[in-house]
């Protein structure tokens, strides 16, 4: 799983404040800045409603889940932040790289990376990962790698908050969700497919077995993007 384009994120913004007030939690005070909402729909978790705060004094930006798809994991990311800080590399601010993940209990829980091996391909191929001390000028005790992003660029932001907070928790192994969604776009174009065509265009364009078909379908008829009759299988209208 290497491109963002090939998963097609949709973002579009539905509002934006020129002046608005939140309460900035890690400083534990009002802030006041432009903020801006956003509707998202992500191929691999569902749709989401984001709120992005911008501090010029501050020189930081807050992304804030608003309204999350439904799901154990997905419920307690609902007002759950990420913090994007100005970097000492000029144009740039940054994360601490960190990813979501459920603890034997079902309690949203948030890893800290620290070692390279750990990060997803999906970020080494995307975005620029370096050492937290080269993006803040300092040390800070467990801050190990931040993922870069352009100031201004939200849009960007909003996918790191899905990569790093949504996708660990998604019930679609990284390594088969590009799989997935080209299954789902396939079956989409169809509008309605007999299930043994399904298996014989998955193996024909994506070098997918049966089980591994069925394994994809499953997935997504659970998430509820795809119902099954007979034998035969269509998209659910959103």
């Amino acid at each position: 799983m290497d491109s963002l384009e090939k998963i097609g994120i949709d973002i579009r913004k539905i509002e934006e404040r020129k002046t608005d007030t939140w309460v900035d939690i890690s400083l534990e005070e009002l802030r006041k800045g432009v903020v801006r909402f956003y509707r998202v729909n992500d191929p691999l978790t569902g749709q989401w409603l984001f709120k992005v705060c911008k501090d010029e004094e501050m020189q930081r930006t807050t992304v804030k889940a608003i309204k999350c798809p439904a799901g154990t994991g997905f419920a307690q990311l609902e007002g759950r932040t990420m913090l994007f800080q100005k970097s000492i590399i000029q144009g740039y601010c940054y994360d601490v790289l960190s990813l979501s993940y459920l603890d034997d209990k079902q309690r949203l829980r948030r890893n800290v990376i620290a070692n390279m091996d750990e990060v997803p391909e999906i970020l080494k191929n995307n975005f620029k990962i370096v050492d937290y001390e080269e993006a803040a000028g300092k040390k800070a005790v467990g801050k190990n790698f931040v993922t870069l992003c352009e100031e201004n660029d939200e849009k960007k932001m909003l996918i790191l908050f899905l990569i790093e907070r949504a996708w660990p928790l998604s019930t679609v192994p990284p390594e088969i969700s590009t799989k997935m969604i080209d299954l789902y776009k396939m079956i989409k174009s169809l509008e309605k497919a007999a299930l043994e065509e399904i298996y014989a265009t998955a193996q024909e364009q994506y070098q997918l077995a049966r089980e591994e078909t069925d394994r994809l379908l499953n997935i997504l008829e659970t998430e509820g993007k795809i119902q099954k009759a007979d034998q035969y299988i269509k998209t659910r209208n959103k």
